[in-house]
C-alpha cells in the first residue's frame, strides 16, 4: 500500500463515520445547562417542536432541564436558524440516559409533553413597550399567544386558553394608583379612558366592578383546570380584588364616590389564591396598594439582590421541579411595583420555590386550586433591575441565557406536561 493511497484512507475514514453517526442519529437533545448558547430560544424550539405533533420530553433536573425529541432534519434546522445549541444521540444513548434517570435514587425524572399550550396574554389595548416582560420573552422565543381583554374573558373567551398570563395590571379598579404623579400623562388618560367605555360597554357602573368580575371569572378558569401566571402588581391586585369583592376600595378620584373607610375590616381571604391576612394602603396618594408587597421596606442593597430557587423531588414533586428548572439556584433580584411577597402573609399550603434569605420575603409562589394551577412572580423585567415607566422594552438579544426569564417559559410550557397533583 502506498503512502498517497494510506493519506486518502485517513482522510475519508473519519468522513464516512461522520455520515453514520448523522445517519444513526435518533434523537435530538437540546442541553439546558451551560453549554446552552440561547436558553429563551431552545423553549421556542420545544414550542415550535410540540406544534407539529412531535413528543417532547423535558428531562427535569438533568443538566439544567434538557428537551429529548425525535430526530428530525427539520428540527436540527430550525436550531441551527435559532442559533440553539443540540447534540445528536442514537437509540443506545438515549435509552441508557432514560435508564439513569429513571432510577429511584437519582432526583431526576422525564415529563413526557405531547401537545403545544393555547396561550393568552391578558392586556390592555394600549400597552406600552416597558409594560410587560412576558410578552417580550414570548416574543423573543417566538412562541404563539393571543391578547385578550376583559371583553373576551367576560364573554367566556378563557375556555379556549390551556394558559392565561396576567399583564402587569391594577385589578383594583385605581389604575395603578399612578394618579398622582401620571395623571396628566395621555397614556394614562388612555389608560383610564379604555377602562371606563368598557365599563359602560359591558354594563357595569365602575371600573372596580368590572375587574372584579374579570377576577372571578379568571378564578372560575383555574377552578377549571386552567393555569394562570401572573408578575408585578397583577399578583397582589388580583387576590386584593377577590377578596375586596361588593367593598368600595377606591376613592372618588377613580370612581366618583368615597371608598369604605371599614374596607379592611370587611376583606375575605377565603376567596384568594395566595395571601391572607393582609391590609390595604388607604392612602390614595401613596404608590403602593396593601402591605403584601415589601418593595418600601425590604432595604437591599442591589450588588446583594438575590433570591435562590428551592429544590424539590423530581418524581414526587414534579410540578414544582417543572416550575424551577434553569442553569443556576441563584437569581439576581429585580424590582417592580410589586417586588416580592411579605412571607408571614402567605397562605399555608401554598408552594415556595424562590425565596430570599433573611429578608422575610418570597419571590416565587405556586399553588393549586380545583383542577388548576397558579403561579406568581414578583417583579416586573428579571433583566431590568428598576424598570420605570417610560423606559425602553429591554432587549432580550442581549440576555439569551437569563435564569429569571426562564422562570417564565418554564410556566409557558408547564401545561403541556402537567402530570398530577403534588402527592402528600
Amino acid at each position: 500500500m502506498t503512502t498517497k493511497t494510506t493519506y486518502k484512507k485517513l482522510l475519508i475514514t473519519p468522513l464516512l463515520l461522520f455520515l453514520v453517526m448523522q445517519t444513526t442519529a435518533a434523537w435530538l437533545l437540546i442541553p439546558m445547562d451551560e453549554g446552552q448558547k440561547n436558553h429563551l430560544k431552545a423553549y421556542g424550539i420545544a414550542y415550535w417542536t410540540l406544534t407539529r405533533d412531535v413528543e417532547v420530553k423535558w428531562l427535569l433536573n438533568y443538566r439544567g432541564g434538557c428537551f429529548l425529541m425525535p430526530h428530525h432534519p427539520d428540527i436540527q434546522a430550525e436550531c441551527v436558524i435559532r442559533g440553539v445549541s443540540f447534540e445528536n444521540l442514537s437509540d443506545t444513548r438515549a435509552n441508557g440516559l432514560l435508564n439513569e434517570i429513571a432510577q429511584p435514587d437519582v432526583n431526576q425524572d422525564a415529563v413526557s409533553m405531547m401537545k403545544a399550550p393555547r396561550i393568552a396574554v391578558y392586556s390592555p389595548p394600549n400597552k406600552q413597550p416597558w409594560d410587560d416582560a412576558v410578552t417580550l420573552v414570548l416574543t423573543y422565543a417566538e412562541i404563539k399567544y393571543d391578547v385578550i381583554y376583559d371583553e373576551e374573558i367576560l364573554n367566556g373567551k378563557l375556555a379556549d386558553y390551556d394558559w392565561l398570563h396576567l399583564h402587569h395590571e391594577d385589578f383594583t379598579g385605581q389604575f395603578g394608583k399612578f394618579w398622582r404623579t401620571y395623571q396628566h400623562m395621555p397614556w394614562y388618560q388612555q389608560d383610564v379612558s379604555i377602562n371606563q367605555e368598557m365599563t359602560k360597554k359591558l354594563g357595569f357602573l365602575k371600573v372596580s366592578e368590572m375587574k372584579s368580575a374579570v377576577s372571578k371569572a379568571i378564578r372560575n378558569y383555574v377552578m377549571n383546570g386552567g393555569f394562570l401566571f401572573a408578575m408585578c402588581a397583577a399578583t397582589d391586585t388580583y387576590d386584593i380584588a377577590l377578596s375586596a369583592e361588593g367593598i368600595d376600595i377606591c376613592e372618588s378620584m377613580f370612581d366618583g364616590d368615597p371608598a369604605d373607610k371599614d374596607m379592611n375590616d370587611k376583606l375575605d381571604f377565603s376567596r384568594t389564591f395566595a395571601f391572607r391576612n393582609f391590609h390595604l394602603v388607604t392612602n390614595p396618594y401613596e404608590y403602593e396598594f396593601s402591605d403584601i408587597d415589601v418593595t418600601d421596606s425590604r432595604n437591599v442593597l442591589r450588588e446583594n439582590d438575590y433570591f435562590s430557587l428551592f429544590e424539590f423531588s423530581a418524581k414526587w414533586d414534579p410540578i414544582p421541579t417543572m416550575l424551577c428548572q434553569d442553569h443556576t439556584n441563584i437569581i439576581k433580584g429585580f424590582m417592580g411595583q410589586t417586588t416580592a411577597f411579605r412571607k408571614s402573609l402567605v397562605k399555608p399550603g401554598v408552594v415556595v420555590m424562590g425565596e430570599s434569605n433573611n429578608l422575610g420575603e418570597v419571590r416565587y409562589i405556586h399553588g393549586e386550586l380545583g383542577k388548576g394551577f397558579w403561579t406568581f412572580y414578583g417583579g416586573h423585567d428579571p433583566e431590568d433591575y428598576q424598570h420605570l415607566v417610560g423606559d425602553p422594552a429591554t432587549d432580550l438579544s442581549l440576555h439569551p441565557n437569563s435564569p429569571g426569564y426562564r422562570l417564565i417559559l418554564n410556566n409557558v410550557l408547564f401545561p403541556s406536561a402537567k402530570k398530577k397533583k403534588r402527592k402528600t
